[in-house]
């Protein structure tokens, strides 16, 4: 059941995407974890829905964000893997930036008269020695706060251990990327987007105007920078205490969302990982693979759901183990949800706006494809070129479509018992609309990195 027109009009949701960097798809204790409590996380998955084959559309962030951004395949638009130097995305095939030209969510929203803001890691242009790249207004949004990977207004990060008294600074260089830039503790950033996020908020309901928000932290992405009190030993340790206190400050958001009535009752609040977990930081549930991975571990990741005047009230506090779709089903699933029309352009992703208010469990209709970052083949160990899930199957090949690999990933979801020799006939289907997928999309440089030398240690 879709949200019909006319009432939609009359009350556009509010929206919030807080996209979180480098998260397993196990670290949320609504998930889970049992060794690091998210309560502020947790308090939203109990009001609202969570969905458990949810997917990204790569293992690694600058895609990922790319395909949530645009609603269609990150290859469509070069962007393959992380943006780094120019000199490396070029050795590997990609753009330097996204287009300006790539439909966004935002300025699909902007033009339907929402007020809408970026506060966070961006990633998709302005980075190192990349200093020409659009501005992140140019994409849709009215005002921007992000960190060294984007360009204008930013935070930069101060970093201080225990023992010490004069703070640090890391990549002092991204100055140059834009401003005005204000210098503050690592450990305190989110709330630094989040403080610049919630005036936004009230700026926009009071000029009774809908909102879009991207609030991305990076809080979980190494080095982890924990606050001086909250320092604990080992990488885990780390990223276990980083992890809780990015919970912390994003309940900030989130109480404000709450105890506010006009906004509480118009909100939708989703939340989501890029990609899968760096090893030993994260981790990814009962999934094999991680960051950079085709596996389940690299690509499936946590959702879930907020918003108490949108979504089914019989459904609040439940898990969605049935509904399989991606992050670039979210742009069009939100237009819908918004009686804003769809650009002129054709969206890879679906409207499942009915199952994500909790009112369908439906899936998308089409299969899901992924190919790897072209950098990451013999990244500790070879990796599979191209992977599609489609019903319960889940398909990885070399870009020959040989080599495969196929799972039930419903009765096996940690990719144990490779089917391929049983189901011969599906393995050889999926396997060729694998490779028809990907020779329909632009080229990266994957082949001719993937000949490469093992390397000891992915980025």
């Amino acid at each position: 059941m879709l949200v019909p027109p006319l009432s939609a009009v009359e009350r556009r949701p509010n929206v919030v995407v807080v996209l979180i960097d480098d998260m397993g798809w196990g670290d949320f204790s609504c998930f889970g974890n049992t060794e690091a409590k998210t309560p502020n996380i947790d308090r939203l998955a109990s009001e609202g829905l969570r969905f458990r084959q949810f997917y990204v559309n790569s293992p690694i962030c600058s895609p990922s964000r790319c395909a949530l951004t645009t609603g269609q395949y990150p290859q469509r638009w070069k962007i393959t893997s992380f943006l780094n130097n120019r000199a490396d995305n070029e050795r590997r095939g990609m753009a330097q930036w996204l287009d300006p030209k790539a439909p966004t969510l935002a300025r699909s929203l902007k033009a339907a008269g929402y007020a809408t803001g970026h506060f966070g890691k961006w990633h998709l242009g302005g980075q190192r020695d990349v200093a020409e790249a659009p501005a992140i207004t140019e994409y849709g949004f009215d005002v921007s706060l992000t960190n060294f990977e984007g360009m204008g207004p930013k935070l930069l990060p101060l970093t201080l251990k225990p023992g010490e008294t004069t703070p640090g600074k890391i990549w002092e260089d991204a100055e140059r990327l834009g401003g005005p830039v204000t210098w503050m503790q690592r450990s305190k950033i989110t709330t630094g987007f989040v403080d610049a996020a919630i005036p936004f908020i009230d700026k926009a309901a009071e000029a009774k105007k809908p909102f879009f928000i991207n609030l991305w932290p990076d809080d979980v992405h190494s080095p982890f920078w924990p606050p001086v009190n909250q320092w604990v030993e080992g990488k885990r340790g780390m990223y276990l205490s980083v992890l809780k206190e990015m919970d912390r400050q994003l309940g900030k958001l989130f109480d404000h969302i709450r105890a506010t009535p006009e906004l509480r009752d118009n909100t939708l609040i989703i939340v989501l990982s890029d990609n899968g977990p760096e090893p030993g930081a994260g981790k990814a549930g009962e999934f094999r693979g991680a960051k950079g991975t085709l596996l389940e571990g690299g690509v499936r990741s946590p959702l879930v759901v907020w918003g108490p005047g949108w979504t089914e009230k019989a459904k609040a506090g439940s898990a969605n183990d049935a509904s399989v779709f991606a992050a670039f089903d979210l742009a069009p699933s939100l237009l819908k949800i918004a009686a804003v029309e769809a650009p002129e352009v054709k969206f890879d992703g679906e409207d499942v706006s009915p199952t994500l208010l909790g009112k369908s469990q439906d899936s998308r209709k089409g299969a899901i494809y992924w190919r790897r970052p072209p950098d990451r083949k013999n990244a500790n160990g070879p990796k599979p070129d191209l992977a599609v899930r489609e019903g319960k199957w889940k398909l990885l090949c070399e870009y020959d479509g040989t080599k495969t690999r196929l799972f039930d990933v419903v009765a096996d979801p940690g990719e144990a018992k490779n089917l391929a020799g049983e189901e011969k006939g599906t393995a050889e289907r999926l396997a060729k609309a694998a490779v028809a997928w990907h020779q329909s999309m632009p080229a990266d440089k994957g082949p001719e990195l993937g000949r490469e030398a093992p390397k000891k240690k992915a980025r």
